[in-house]
């Protein structure tokens, strides 16, 4: 078999460049998976049409029929995952119910690679104790364990995901790869100037705007002391009484621009170990639009920011207002962390720096699948 008749079917959540989780990991690097010699197919589960109203209030009837489509497109999928010779599952093969569908994919396929994001193994209450309500009802472990177990290789999104998974894999295959930007595109425009309010931005969706809400109160006090202008870039509404606020309805086409126009950029999380699993996206796209970034120091965040030197971490609501205040009055101190952080970006976490590990998984797994 020739490399260039190597054929990969990528199975995946939501369709290609919308969610952050696939367009900020592997779905940077078809283009030179394809330049490998692989022919990549995606099959996601809900559509452009069932996407678009996905984090939206009502739609139910659209919603419904969005999975329904999903789960007919799966059934589809499961008649043609033997021809593939690597079949790569993002998350999940269908949301619901048991790891029936899984199952399935799994014993049809040649090879398989089980890309996870988040700290999914939480223990027996994972279902209960996942913070967002909508993917309480809707998530159990059935279906990443049976994955863990069973994936010829399973790619991890942090170290503390990585080792849990490692223990369970039967074939001892797990590589943690970071979340990764392209900084040809993401290039920075602030001025770190005060000539104008400095802004604070966050970027996300509705299911992690509960980790916005953390500094509500962070905000207010601090608009009590001196201005500055909050941007929210996401998928839904925000409202935050005595805080100067934008909301920017998040587009793949403004992405850059939106994001050029923040100073400093925060990432909140709880001090738990849900966010044990989680890469610190967040994080990395600040740090490549040359942002100082202040985030709560847990999880992999220490491992991207080095506290006053490319950023700053803190713990307490005391600390994150300090941090911010301290952001805003001084530009100088805003422009040394952010060109130390752009620098990091690039030589750490740009797709030049990543590829090289993406491919080598896909290039192993790939052999026993053309065996």
């Amino acid at each position: 078999m020739t490399a260039a008749s190597r054929k990969m079917l990528v199975i995946c959540p939501f369709p290609e460049g919308c969610a952050a989780q696939q367009r900020l990991k592997y779905e940077q690097y078809f283009a030179d998976w394809r330049a490998a010699g692989w022919e990549v197919i995606v099959s996601n589960f809900v559509d452009r049409q069932a996407w678009n109203v996905l984090y939206e209030r009502g739609h139910l009837l659209a919603k419904a029929f969005g999975v329904a489509k999903g789960y007919l497109r799966r059934i589809r999928d499961l008649f043609r995952i033997g021809r593939y010779d690597l079949v790569y599952v993002c998350m999940w093969v269908t949301p619901l119910g048991t790891s029936f569908f899984e199952r399935l994919a799994r014993w049809q396929a040649k090879a398989l690679v089980y890309d996870i994001e988040d700290n999914v193994l939480n223990g027996p209450g994972e279902a209960q104790s996942h913070p967002n309500p909508l993917a309480r009802l809707l998530k159990g472990q059935g279906k990443y364990l049976y994955l863990i177990r069973k994936a010829d290789h399973v790619i991890t999104s942090s170290p503390f995901l990585n080792d849990r998974c490692l223990a369970l894999n039967e074939n001892r295959a797990c590589t943690y790869i970071t979340s990764s930007v392209d900084t040809d595109r993401f290039q920075p425009a602030t001025l770190y100037s005060n000539d104008k309010p400095v802004v604070i931005g966050w970027t996300g969706t509705f299911s992690s705007m509960i980790y916005l809400d953390l500094l509500r109160g962070v905000f207010q006090r601090l608009a009590l002391k001196l201005p500055f202008k909050l941007r929210v870039i996401g998928n839904f509404d925000y409202e935050l009484p005595g805080v100067d606020l934008d909301v920017l309805r998040w587009s793949a086409e403004e992405e850059v621009a939106q994001l050029q126009t923040l100073d400093i950029g925060v990432y909140p999380l709880p001090i738990d170990d849900w966010v044990l699993g989680k890469s610190g996206l967040k994080a990395i796209q600040y740090m490549a639009f040359a942002l100082p970034c202040v985030a709560t120091e847990v999880g992999t965040t220490p491992m991207l920011i080095r506290n006053g030197e490319n950023g700053m971490l803190v713990r307490s609501e005391a600390e994150w207002e300090e941090a911010l205040e301290r952001l805003i009055r001084e530009p100088a101190l805003r422009r040394r962390l952010g060109e130390a952080a752009r620098a990091d970006a690039v030589a750490k976490y740009s797709l030049n720096a990543i590829a090289g590990q993406y491919r080598a998984v896909i290039e192993s797994v790939g052999r026993k699948g053309q065996q």
